[in-house]
């Protein structure tokens, strides 16, 4: 496919009226309070639907209303709703005996036999593993680097509600988002560049491994996915038409990159088929963005409205593996579009949804949360969600900071929030309108200082009946269950 240039874009830009109308903003998605909606009256409340604290829990209004306080003080939920604990750090045990390690993080579900639903779980656990309370199991066969404490479990849950635990990959350093297959395996990415001798490690670290939530067998010796480049890994996705898979880096100083990898001429995806590649096959790219009028776009926090469309270009690595210099640091002025805090991802409606979490003084515009969605075809990016800086993240009803993201079954998005202060698990309407899902009531600090960990790994059951949502620390992975339905648009 040849390179969409600055020009290009300005020609089809002009055509279509200032570039919003190559990927349409009907279906923008927008949050509120504190968010930057779009010029749209159903979108921004004026209907007087929503209430006061900007969830929306009047007449007519999405969601499931409001969210009352659990007893057990673990997690908050709307009326009509329930949760169960699936594994707990410290608390639950792997089928080896040892305890279910720390720190959830990404996680995706597939569809087991029987009725089974299989949960692959990263672990973001960095440093070295001496210093791990609940460290990932070194399983035999299954470890990358013994001095590392991160990875993944497995957890099968089964019809009549019965848990099962095992190691997917061990020793491997700072799992963090990842992300599912086509072909039903898992994607665990190492959001570190820590090399052999820093930080304890024997070994290089910033890798993809791939991880077989069907086939223990499968998952023995693992083998980085070096020719997806070397560095702070955050998500990634695959397009299963065209076979390129995108991945997003959360680094800073400079700000990290959006990445896409485009598989060698021939190369068919499937079951384990990413690790018979040569370390520099296919081609690994950064992304640059144009505006409507032609103009480079060096950060994509310059953004500042929904429905704004950049058109893409993408620039090629030259050292992936990054030996010397790290790969974002490889690009001068000019050469590349950068993002400060790349996170989650989901494919779906034909494309990327991609989040960056927050901007402040590293990036050249403050946002607390974009989420932007990657056309393939049309080669653009699109604004979706904006939120304004939070004013008072320790007071209930905005929202910062989003992180993971799963696409609803039920319509929209549901966000994952990694911000400050209070933390929830939210949806976004097509048109634009956000409710809480669920709220995080675990307190590990105190009454009068209270702190509360991020919310992660939020995925949908096979079947869209149960969503699955973790608590990143101390580590609880919960499945709710509640009556769910098709979100107004």
């Amino acid at each position: 496919m040849p390179s969409l240039t600055r020009r290009d874009f300005a020609r089809r830009s002009a055509v279509t009226g200032a570039g919003v109308a190559l990927a349409g903003s009907v279906g923008a998605l927008a949050t509120a309070p504190g968010a930057l909606a779009a010029e749209d009256p159903e979108v921004a409340g004026a209907d007087g639907l929503d209430d006061a604290d900007g969830h929306g829990h009047g007449h007519g209004a999405p969601g499931y209303g409001p969210l009352l306080p659990d007893p057990k003080g673990l997690l908050a939920l709307p009326a009509g709703f329930s949760y169960r604990v699936i594994t707990h750090s410290g608390k639950t045990k792997l089928d080896t005996g040892e305890f279910t390690p720390s720190n959830h993080d990404g996680t995706a579900a597939f569809e087991g036999p029987r009725g089974v639903t299989l949960l692959v779980n990263n672990h973001e656990l960095g440093g070295p593993r001496t210093r791990v309370q609940h460290p990932v199991p070194l399983a035999e066969g299954l470890v990358y680097d013994p001095a590392a404490a991160g990875g993944c479990t497995v957890v099968e849950v089964r019809r009549g509600g019965d848990v099962a635990e095992w190691v997917g990959v061990a020793g491997t350093a700072t799992n963090c988002a990842g992300g599912s297959t086509p072909w039903g395996t898992w994607l665990t990415c190492e959001e570190t560049e820590d090399k052999a001798g820093q930080n304890g490690m024997t070994k290089d670290h910033g890798y993809v491994f791939e991880v077989d939530p069907y086939d223990r067998r499968a998952n023995r010796n693992p083998k980085p996915l070096k020719a997806l480049g070397r560095y702070a890994h955050e998500a990634v996705v695959v397009d299963p038409k065209r076979g390129h898979l995108y991945l997003t880096e959360d680094a800073a100083g400079p700000n990290g990159l959006l990445y896409r990898w485009s598989p060698p001429h021939g190369f068919r995806h499937g079951r384990g088929r990413l690790r018979t590649l040569a370390d520099d096959a296919g081609v690994l790219k950064a992304v640059k963005c144009y505006d409507s009028g032609g103009r480079f776009v060096d950060d994509l926090a310059r953004a500042t409205k929904i429905g704004t469309v950049y058109g893409v270009d993408w620039v090629e690595v030259e050292d992936r593996d990054a030996r010397t210099v790290p790969v974002r640091k490889q690009f001068g002025a000019g050469d590349v579009t950068r993002a400060r805090k790349l996170e989650g991802m989901w494919w779906g409606d034909g494309g990327a949804y991609i989040v960056s979490s927050y901007a402040r003084a590293e990036s050249p515009g403050q946002h607390d949360g974009q989420v932007w969605f990657y056309h393939p075809g049309r080669r653009t990016l699109t604004l979706k969600v904006l939120i304004g800086v939070n004013p008072d993240p320790g007071k209930d009803g905005a929202y910062d900071g989003p992180d993971n993201i799963t696409v609803s079954p039920y319509g929209g998005l549901v966000i994952a929030e990694d911000g400050d202060g209070i933390q929830h698990l939210f949806g976004a309407t097509e048109r634009g309108r956000t409710y809480p899902i669920a709220r995080n009531e675990l307190n590990a600090g105190t009454p009068e200082k209270p702190s509360y960990s991020e919310f992660t790994g939020v995925t949908f059951s096979p079947d869209g009946r149960t969503l699955y949502a973790n608590i990143q620390t101390p580590g609880i992975m919960l499945a709710i269950k509640g009556p769910w339905r098709r979100q107004r648009p």
